[in-house]
This record gives C-alpha cells, structure tokens and sequence, in this order.
C-alpha cells in the first residue's frame, strides 16, 4: 500500500527540500533531510501493518482518505516561502496563457540543466543518484519475485522483511545521522550508504539460504542514508534561489533510472529464475545491479561538496509555477 504511492510521490520531494533549505540553516539541513526522510519510514512501517490487519475491502478507501488530508494539511497549515509575482493579463486567453506557461517550464529546466552542468558538484551529485536509482529501482522491483521463486517467500514474509527494514531506518535516519553528520560530513555518509547497498545487492543476490534475506535486510538501515545525505549535498552546492531546481533536476535524473532499470531486470530475472538459465545463479540480476551502486560510488569518492559556484544563475528567482511574468 505504502510502495505503491511512494513509487508516484516522487514529485512532491523536490517541493518539499526546497521548503526545507529556505527556512533552516545550511548546516542543519541534513538533519532536518534525516527526519524528513525517517518519518517517510515511519509511514510505510504504518501503511504495512494497516494493509496486514485490515479487510482488504477497507485498504483503499483508508488508502485514498489518508492521502486527501494531506493537501487540505498543506493548504491549511503550510506557508509559502516564494514570495508570489503579482499577475498580469488577468483577461489573457486560456490558450495564451497555458502557451506562456508551458514557454516558461521549459525555460526552467534549461536553466536546471546549465545550473548542474556548472556545478561539479550537482553534476556528480546527478550521476551518483542515477546509478544508484538505476540498480537500487532494479532490485526493489524484482525481489519479491526473486524471495517467491528462489526461497518459496510469501506476502507476510516480505511485510516483515519490510517492516524491520522500516523500524531501522527510522532509528538510523532521525537518531544517528543527525549525530555523526557534523563529525563526517555528508559525503562520508553517503559512501557508507553506497557500501552498504552494495552488500545488501550482493547477498540477496548470492542467497544460499531462506535467513541470507532477513540477514541482508539489515544493511538496508544503512543505506537508507543515502537519500538525505544526497540532497544535503545538493542543497549546499546550490544557492538560496535554485534550491528548487536542483532539487528537481536530481529528481527527474532518479525517474529516469527507475523507468529504465525494470526494461532490463525483469527479463533478466526471469531468464535467470527459468530452466533456460545459462549457469545456476537466481539472483544474477541482483548481482548486476550491484554494479551500479559500484559505479554510484565511485562517482561519490570523487564529490567535493561545497559552496555555489561562481556561475550559479543568482538573477534567476525561483517563481511559482502560474504566475504570469
């Protein structure tokens, strides 16, 4: 219930780290990215115990009900942080104006893209976050395919593999990032979060036994860290008004990945699963996904985080999305 939503949302975080950075100083926002992303865990730890106890005739309606608080939330309580441009040509066509609309996203992700390829830093922070998506999106979408065929795993099963993965995260996220990011910095967390993805990948993929799973789920509570530590990263490479946009930017970069890794990981999944399989490894999709998350951190030994480059569009203010310029 909670994954199916979560694969959707994605659109939403740029939004909200960029809500983030605009009211907490620079070097808080990393715990403040931490907490944002464990009370996420924290959700799907709750959305698998209401999907284990209730009928499942009540799942969606409780799904859908949950789901319309959070707009009427925002409106209600959240303030914006983008002083909105008065509007002009209040008697424009809709037409003109939906033209003019879609002229000024595009100019926005032109101008996203010549903020990252300015910044060695957000291009590499890009790069990471691809590889990473690209073989971590890989191995969510076929490993409970992979538990059933290779281990006879069923649903209850994966809801509890889910639910410590969740209970861990949500100690490592909130309690322990905020406490060792000011000793490590981000960049040391996020190539602990890569290795540990990396040993996560390699031991579902190498199972010799139904516990290898449940064992390898417990690097997963550290790799979780590589998502706040990435957009901590992002947010000290951009400046105060592009916040949005790189974040966005990021984003869109990660939903690429997740739209290609299954193109390739399904296919070879179930090649691999079959009596047609060129050498005895089920899990060999996983395997190769492993190598991803390797490249992914090799591209992050290489990251120096730091300030906005010379070249970040300054003059560029972040404008909300229908106003008129």
């Amino acid at each position: 219930m909670s994954m199916g939503v979560n694969q959707y949302s994605f659109l939403s975080y740029p939004h909200l780290y960029s809500l983030l950075a605009d009211v907490i100083e620079e070097n808080k926002r990393a715990a403040a990215f931490s907490w944002i992303t464990g009370l996420c865990s924290a959700s799907h730890v709750l959305g698998n115990l209401l999907a284990l106890f209730l009928p499942e005739k009540y799942i969606f309606p409780v799904s859908i009900a949950l789901l319309i608080l959070c707009p009427i939330y925002i409106q209600i309580f959240l303030v914006e942080t983008v002083k909105l441009a008065p509007k002009r040509d209040q008697d424009s066509a809709c037409l003109t104006k939906t033209i003019k609309i879609i002229q000024k996203r595009c100019k926005s992700m032109k101008d996203a893209a010549t903020l990252v390829k300015s910044s060695p830093t957000l291009r590499g922070i890009s790069l990471v976050s691809f590889f990473y998506k690209l073989g971590m999106s890989g191995i969510t979408y076929v490993l409970m395919y992979y538990l059933k065929a290779a281990f006879g795993f069923d649903k209850n099963q994966f809801s509890e593999i889910l639910m410590l993965v969740g209970i861990g995260s949500i100690f490592s996220q909130m309690l322990v990032l905020p406490l060792i990011n000011p000793l490590v910095g981000e960049k040391v967390i996020l190539c602990i979060g890569l290795l540990a993805s990396i040993a996560y990948a390699l031991f579902n993929g190498l199972a010799w036994a139904a516990w290898v799973p449940f064992m390898s789920a417990t690097f997963k509570v550290v790799l979780v860290l590589v998502s706040p530590a990435t957009y901590a990263i992002i947010s000290r490479a951009s400046s105060s008004e592009n916040q949005g946009k790189a974040q966005g930017f990021v984003a869109g970069v990660e939903s690429i990945a997740s739209l290609l890794s299954p193109l390739v990981m399904s296919p070879l999944t179930s090649w691999f699963l079959s009596s047609s399989a060129p050498f005895n490894c089920k899990g060999f999709s996983i395997v190769c996904a492993s190598v991803c998350m390797i490249i992914s951190l090799c591209y992050a030994c290489l990251l120096k985080p730091g300030v906005p480059s010379s070249s970040d569009l300054e003059d560029d203010i972040e404008a909300p999305l229908l106003s008129e310029s």
